[in-house]
């Protein structure tokens, strides 16, 4: 175990710039902060390459030290100079990011988010994480997305990455993927062509589309799904945040899956 007391040292320089989508892609490591997504990752079998810890925080969780590459104990003030959260739990972790750009393991199966351009990290992560709840396979995230592995994210996805595929890529060829094996993409918008996402009944593998949080879906996309679904609503609200409407979508089209 390594002690570190300066936020000038060379490794909290390091976790430091892990803030930034340019640091991630040239290292291929993020940094999960706090407890409950240092042992998800641990659970999930995801390798520990170092653990940063507060005194107190490496001793409450000694178990998470035995399973790190390096341990470093840090003061109160590195902890908050390395994460961007206002009260660090003191404990984090550096891991490895998986390439978001593989191919799907094995044939395209089951449920599937894909996500086009929406840009609020929270909005990702939650989407990402109720994707988790509701039984998804995996989540595609789309240009001009928040990225997956940012720090806002990945505290809202709390651990989901670990329990799903997640991927980035052109959702053109992704729709293009799930219709050429007959599996329908639906999309969503409010239009009189649109059904009711109660009507359907999607079988057991298909793609659902969430767009952009004011701008929805993008045209072309909407041009190439099997159907478009909207959300009946009985109040006067003129809209749902696009993770709400995700959640109840994607319980609704998932439950034949049971």
């Amino acid at each position: 175990m390594e002690q570190l007391t300066s936020i000038h040292n060379q490794h909290v320089k390091d976790w430091k710039k892990l803030q930034t989508k340019k640091a991630r892609q040239q290292t291929g490591t993020y940094l999960l902060d706090g407890w409950h997504l240092v042992q998800e990752a641990s659970k999930a079998g995801i390798e520990l390459l170092e653990l940063i810890g507060t005194a107190d925080q490496l001793v409450a969780h000694s178990d998470l030290t035995t399973m790190a590459g390096h341990v470093y104990e840090v003061t109160e003030e590195i902890m908050k100079h390395i994460t961007d959260t206002v009260t660090p739990q003191g404990i984090a972790a550096v891991v490895t990011m998986p390439d978001a750009h593989r191919m799907p393991a094995g044939p395209l199966k089951g449920a599937w988010l894909f996500l086009d351009r929406v840009q609020d990290p929270g909005n990702v992560g939650t989407m990402v994480r109720t994707a988790d709840a509701a039984g998804f396979a995996g989540v595609v995230v789309g240009h001009r997305s928040a990225d997956l592995f940012g720090p806002k994210v990945v505290r809202s996805m709390q651990g989901s990455q670990f329990h799903l595929q997640l991927f980035e890529g052109d959702l053109r060829k992704w729709i293009a993927d799930f219709k050429s094996i007959g599996a329908p993409v639906f999309g969503t918008q409010l239009n009189p062509q649109a059904k009711n996402f109660r009507t359907v009944n999607p079988g057991d593998t298909f793609a659902l589309v969430m767009g952009n949080e004011g701008q929805g879906m993008s045209n072309e996309l909407l041009s190439m799904t099997t159907d478009n679904l909207y959300i009946p609503m009985r109040g006067d609200a003129e809209s749902l945040n696009v993770a709400i409407s995700a959640g109840i979508l994607m319980f609704q089209l998932n439950q034949n899956l049971d």
